[in-house]
């Protein structure tokens, strides 16, 4: 089958046309993008900081080598959305749920302690708290009784009068508690070592145990949160102390050093600083000991 040329001509120029504008629609969007790309780069800044601490000589040293991240929220805000969502143990629920006696619990919850061991520990019984608290009495006085080289006073009251003649036997025990105090009084270094009568009823460890595992799903939320919803960016110091980054969305920030310890020689610091991006424009923060957070030999 043959065309006739002017019938070839016909199709060959609706074909240009057409190749013409698909041509023009190309270059729109092609224009278009290279707008949006522009235009998306004029909302970037960038950012520049120098991260020194002062050392006790009174030298400024470079933080070399550490990590830093650019977060959306402060690290402080962070771990206390953290916190809502991993809320700290409370040391009374704890104590509530102890089979020890109810003065003891009563003692825990004053003096906000579960731990009976320690020097600390002795130091915070009174002779009146040794006296109403039976764990502490009963290993006190025992401790007294297998002791050759003191003197104690020797108790009047008899058991078997606890049930025949309870009236008795009760004006007689308070009668041996009051001389026990007077001798704990006379005698304050007596109550040395009661600790080691303490161990089986001793929740320390318990509450550790509880206490670390709390910390632990706290610390991976924090983690989660700050690397991972909140992490705008993160960087590297140089062996100068700088640091570098680019291309950050113009917004409000937070340089930090999230929880870990930022060091210069044997001095340490951390840091949550607060940042400002503008579009088109770099942003310079110069980290020391004056905007840090703390100092992290202060944490226990």
């Amino acid at each position: 089958m043959f065309l006739h040329p002017s019938a070839t001509k016909g199709v060959c120029g609706s074909a240009s046309i057409v190749a013409m504008k698909l041509t023009s629609r190309v270059f729109l969007f092609v224009a278009l993008l290279a707008i949006c790309a522009g235009a998306s780069r004029a909302q970037t800044g960038s950012i520049q900081f120098d991260a020194h601490i002062r050392a006790s000589a009174g030298v400024d040293e470079p933080v070399r080598g550490a990590n830093f991240y650019l977060l959306r929220k402060s690290y402080a805000d962070i771990e206390a959305e953290a916190k809502a969502m991993v809320p700290p143990v409370k040391m009374d629920d704890f104590i509530d749920k102890l089979d020890v006696s109810k003065e003891l619990k009563v003692w825990m919850k004053k003096n906000k302690r579960v731990h009976l061991s320690g020097e600390d520990f002795i130091k915070l019984i009174t002779p009146e708290d040794m006296i109403v608290v039976p764990e502490f009495y009963k290993v006190y006085v025992e401790r007294l009784q297998g002791d050759q080289t003191v003197t104690i006073p020797k108790p009047k009251y008899n058991e078997k009068d606890k049930d025949k003649d309870p009236t008795k036997y009760e004006e007689q025990m308070a009668e041996y508690k009051k001389q026990i105090k007077e001798f704990l009084i006379a005698n304050p270094t007596s109550s040395q070592g009661l600790d080691l009568g303490l161990e089986d009823v001793d929740p320390g460890h318990k509450w550790d145990v509880i206490v670390t595992r709390n910390k632990g799903a706290l610390d991976r939320e924090v983690t989660a949160l700050a690397e991972g919803k909140y992490l705008a960016a993160r960087t590297q110091t140089d062996l100068d102390g700088r640091g570098y980054i680019r291309g950050v969305p113009a917004g409000t920030y937070w340089l930090s050093s999230l929880d870990v310890d930022a060091l210069a020689g044997e001095d340490r610091e951390r840091w949550d600083a607060p940042l400002v991006v503008a579009a088109n424009r770099e942003t310079y923060i110069s980290l020391s000991n004056i905007n840090a957070v703390q100092a992290a030999n202060t944490n226990p």
